[in-house]
């Protein structure tokens, strides 16, 4: 073999090995299991993307890749709360004009946002082509995070059911407020009885003390045990904070702000221990789950 075969040779075999390496890579980051967790509540008003936004930013400076997709499709809030300015959203997605990951906007600590479409009214309540056409984007995601919050609209919409059902963890957020309890009660209560969802986990946003969040999540357990014999956990609380109102109109996120004041410790708190949870209900990682739960129960 003369030289210039060797060198070609040799060239070929590190471009092979180099691919079988990438391959490897890709993979593994494909395989690597991914917490979608929807974050949703019964009633508007509840913090519930506040809520959404600063636990992805405490995730994030815990070393945690995260993603949140803005699941609010008709009326768009989380990169309104970041002050970001998407120029694609998932509407463009759904009508095939752009793929998901060209739509990703990067928000503070690295946290990546799928944004959602704002004012759109065939967004408001997704068909089963337009479900379809997202669960086959999310597979084809090139970007896998470790979790991925879906910040949902709030209430009993078919979207709302639709992403609660695709998600494997359930967190929703209640405020001490009796309405709002009455409707987080009636979310779970329809995700049970009609989907058969059983677990649920609270947070109780908004509240003066520890004692006052305690108090919501025992009448929330003792109303889920007595009528429909299902436990709920609490994942926790977060105080009321009126350094909200300055991170708002900043458009910032207060956990990246003011870390230590109140209510960013109390999120602190919470990402700390669902970083510490290996959840057994986690699938493997491809989100081909992502949707199979709206489309085997024929919401379209």
């Amino acid at each position: 073999m003369d030289q210039a075969s060797a060198l070609r040779e040799l060239v070929n075999r590190e471009k092979m090995v180099r691919k079988k390496v990438a391959n490897t890579k890709q993979r593994d980051e494909k395989n690597r299991s991914i917490r979608v967790i929807a974050i949703t509540s019964g009633k508007g008003g509840v913090g519930k993307t506040n809520i959404a936004v600063n636990l992805a930013y405490a995730l994030s400076v815990m070393n945690r890749k995260v993603m949140i997709m803005d699941a609010d499709m008709g009326l768009a809030n989380v990169d309104l709360v970041l002050g970001l300015t998407p120029k694609y959203n998932l509407y463009h997605v759904l009508n095939g004009e752009q793929s998901l990951q060209d739509i990703i906007v990067r928000g503070p600590g690295g946290i990546t946002i799928l944004p959602a479409s704002s004012g759109i009214e065939e967004m408001a309540d997704l068909s089963k082509g337009y479900k379809l056409a997202l669960l086959d984007e999310l597979n084809s995601l090139q970007e896998r995070p470790d979790f991925m919050l879906v910040d949902t609209a709030a209430g009993i919409a078919g979207n709302v059911t639709y992403f609660n059902l695709a998600a494997k963890e359930i967190v929703v957020v209640t405020s001490p407020e009796p309405a709002s309890m009455t409707d987080a009660y009636a979310l779970m209560k329809i995700l049970y009885q009609s989907y058969a969802r059983k677990r649920f986990r609270l947070i109780v946003n908004m509240v003066k003390h520890q004692g006052e969040a305690m108090e919501v999540f025992k009448r929330l357990r003792h109303a889920m045990d007595h009528f429909l014999s299902l436990q709920i956990e609490l994942l926790g609380y977060v105080l009321h904070d009126d350094k909200f109102k300055e991170v708002i109109k900043r458009q910032k996120a207060l956990t990246e702000l003011y870390p230590l004041s109140p209510a960013s410790k109390c999120i602190y708190g919470i990402a700390e221990k669902m970083c510490g949870e290996t959840p057994e209900h986690v699938e493997n990682g491809s989100l081909v789950f992502f949707g199979e739960a709206g489309i085997h129960h024929g919401h379209g």
